[in-house]
């Protein structure tokens, strides 16, 4: 398949984050800007889901709508995913939102974002967005964030994945889980035969994830991650949005917190839209939802 073309899109830079935690890993992404001045608005930075990078189809859809509409945007590649210029030690996981936190840094020291920053989290990516949003004040101002089709709940999306209905799904899903981590650098042989021995998700998050990033094992590493349990605290306006037939991803892990008023949170549950979906006859819904959501907000 052909990979997608941004049309919309004056020039674009490669840039290069540090992380800050000693392992020398780098995260990677492009920025685009677009034709016009974009002086008043935004950076909008988009972050893929599992098994995702800066090229995945959504990714470059939705950086080529919001070019369109006068806005610099940075596909995010997360820790470990190409392309970046060296091999990563760690990989990215549902819960590392850190590295977000030191890429929104960064920015700012760059004057990248002196009108601010729109973050977009795509699946995982999503979950990712909505647990820093949860957790922590930032030093840089987030005007307003997207979420779609986030896994909020990684114990029940874990569960889902492995039905039956979902085997393809979860063999793709799987191969991109041992793919990315093998590619680390410094693996022991022990490291690498546990790695290819898991044949589900969960075990591959019980035996490679949580270890290696210090929970007792999937459980705990669920819990401490699922985005769920941050939502409430969010003081950045946010839009979250999942459809009820996303195959992957069940509705119904939102309707604790869509019974409640959230001050800062916006939830959209439409009945069609699958996984990351949302596609109709005039382009992808939630790229106007969303336009909408800012507009509102003066952003």
């Amino acid at each position: 398949m052909p990979k997608l073309k941004i049309s919309n899109c004056k020039s674009s830079d490669k840039l290069t984050f540090q992380m800050t935690d000693g392992s020398g890993d780098q995260l990677t992404g492009t920025i685009s800007f677009p034709y016009g001045t974009t002086s008043q608005l935004p950076l909008i930075v988009l972050i893929h889901g599992l098994g995702g990078c800066e090229d995945s189809a959504y990714m470059l859809e939705t950086s080529d709508y919001f070019l369109g509409h006068g806005y610099s945007v940075l596909r995010l590649n997360l820790r470990g995913v190409k392309p970046a210029q060296a091999p990563s030690r760690h990989y990215y996981h549902a819960g590392r939102d850190q590295d977000l936190e030191t890429v929104f840094k960064e920015l700012n020291s760059m004057q990248f974002i002196p009108n601010g920053v729109i973050i977009i989290g795509f699946s995982l990516g999503g979950n990712i967005l909505l647990k820093l949003l949860g957790r922590s004040e930032t030093e840089y101002p987030i005007r307003a964030a997207l979420s779609v089709s986030a896994p909020i709940d990684l114990a029940m999306t874990s569960e889902r994945v492995l039905q039956p209905r979902n085997y393809f799904y979860h063999k793709w899903l799987l191969y991109h889980m041992k793919n990315g981590i093998l590619g680390l650098k410094d693996l022991s042989d022990r490291q690498r035969k546990t790695i290819l021995r898991t044949n589900t998700v969960f075990e591959f998050d019980d035996r490679v994830t949580a270890p290696e990033n210090g929970f007792s094992g999937a459980v705990d590493y669920y819990k401490s991650c699922s985005s769920k349990f941050f939502i409430h605290k969010i003081k950045v306006p946010t839009l979250i949005v999942s459809a009820k037939n996303d195959p992957w991803v069940p509705s119904v892990m939102y309707s604790p917190i869509a019974q409640f008023k959230l001050k800062n949170v916006k939830i959209i549950l439409p009945e069609g839209g699958g996984h990351v979906g949302f596609h109709d006859r005039h382009g992808c819904w939630y790229h106007r939802v969303f336009h909408q959501f800012v507009s509102e907000l003066s952003c």
